[in-house]
């Protein structure tokens, strides 16, 4: 396949999309003019497994900019915006296999399409492509460079493999990157999630109780945007540090089987398994809303909601009815698939343009320094974190102050104290 899309004739209004995003995403532009002229990607084939948004474009403008081949597919069959798939392929001739709503079936066969180019580097977001790559084409792993990942369910999976052995390259754990998730998790996801939330039910948050699962920063976001517009906040947690953090934060804190019986609006950011479950679900009251913010549909039991369910209907778009059996109603979001991309457009630009000057970045790096490391998970190099943070302020107007050369011999020296 040269590409997959659902339409090319919505490649225009895509393209208008791009460029609205493009205007909020100062940093990557400055990095895409510095690749025009470096090309520091220059023959190098890049597979990339993204959330195929108006954002990740300019992304694949950048790296494109840098020299480099690209091909996408989606890392989530419910994010993918199709116009702007369209606009990849029309008007800058990026192969784009992604299609909103793609079953299974068709999600593997486009992470197999981009896997068909040879990639160098890989880019994903949640290790879909990566693990792929691993079980069924290994005779590809050789010729692979390096790789990086942007989201946490991501570098939870390649960590897993680098401790049993098995990872075949080195990759660079984007969302490990201070100008990611103390940004993109905390004030992206929060604001996002809230977002599709409101887009899919308008349902007033002032007065309500929102649970949210998992104080990690993808949580910290959410529960902090929740209570700015009112709500009652109750976090479940696993963690004690964590959970003592969101008591310190002024939450309530409590195990979900109590929380279940309280919340009017349930969202899941922990990255694990059947958080939310169906004796939890039993307990729930008439009409809670259950929401997932957590990469993969797998926190809400979505599989025994529909087995125990007596009816089921879509009731809006984005919203299905589950009528359980004790004649309760529970209104599943985004049929539990991550309800920021699903439900509304994903994080602001302004934030993903410190996400995806990093990919872009570290992708330049690992063309570069990728024969030097070992096969395992490596944080973005500081110096790369700290000059989209420099990038950033600037863009902003913000202006912050220097060490002196005294400051910079106190910091360095152990000889000197109390005076």
């Amino acid at each position: 396949m040269q590409f997959h899309i659902k339409d090319e004739a919505l490649a225009d209004e895509g393209l208008k999309q791009i460029e609205w995003a493009d205007w909020q995403m100062p940093v990557l532009r400055q990095i895409r003019e510095r690749f025009e002229r470096e090309k520091p990607l220059q023959g190098i084939r890049i597979g990339a497994c993204l959330h195929v948004t108006k954002e990740t474009a300019n992304l694949m403008r950048t790296l494109i900019a840098g020299g480099a081949q690209v091909a996408l597919c989606a890392s989530n069959p419910l994010s993918t915006q199709d116009e702007v798939a369209a606009a990849l392929v029309k008007h800058f001739g990026v192969p784009v296999f992604a299609i909103r709503g793609e079953d299974t079936e068709t999600y593997y066969k486009h992470i197999h399409a981009v896997l068909d180019i040879q990639p160098d580097i890989t880019m994903d977001d949640g290790a879909d492509l990566v693990s792929t790559l691993h079980k069924e084409r290994r005779d590809q792993l050789a010729k692979v460079r390096g790789g990086t990942e942007e989201t946490t369910t991501g570098v939870i999976r390649l960590r897993s493999m680098a401790r049993e052995g098995v990872l075949a390259y080195p990759i660079i754990a984007v969302n490990d990157a201070y100008t990611k998730f103390l940004f993109d998790n905390r004030y992206g996801t929060g604001q996002s999630a809230i977002d599709g939330i409101l887009r899919a039910t308008n349902f007033l948050l002032a007065g309500s109780t929102i649970v949210v699962a998992g104080y990690g920063w993808c949580g910290r976001g959410i529960a902090m945007r929740a209570r700015g517009m009112g709500a009652r906040v109750i976090v479940t947690e696993v963690n004690p540090l964590r959970a003592l953090e969101a008591v310190m934060d002024g939450f309530e804190v409590m195990p979900m089987a109590e929380a279940a019986e309280k919340g009017d609006v349930f969202v899941t950011a922990t990255g694990d398994v059947r958080v939310i479950t169906v004796e939890h679900m039993l307990k729930m009251k008439d009409g809670a809303i259950v929401c997932n913010a957590g990469h993969f549909d797998v926190e809400v039991d979505v599989k025994g909601l529909r087995q125990v369910a007596t009816k089921v209907r879509r009731i809006r778009p984005s919203v299905d009815e589950f009528t359980l059996p004790n004649g309760k109603r529970i209104f599943l979001l985004a049929e539990g698939r991550l309800v920021n991309l699903a439900a509304a457009e994903g994080h602001p630009a302004a934030v993903m343009d410190m996400s995806f000057a990093n990919q872009a970045l570290s992708v330049a790096y690992l063309a570069q320094h990728a024969h030097e490391l070992a096969k395992d998970v490596y944080p973005v190099p500081r110096e790369l974190d700290e000059e989209v943070a420099r990038l950033k302020l600037e863009s902003m107007g913000i202006k912050i102050d220097t060490l002196t050369p005294e400051q910079q011999r106190y910091l360095s020296s152990w000889e000197e104290g109390t005076e």
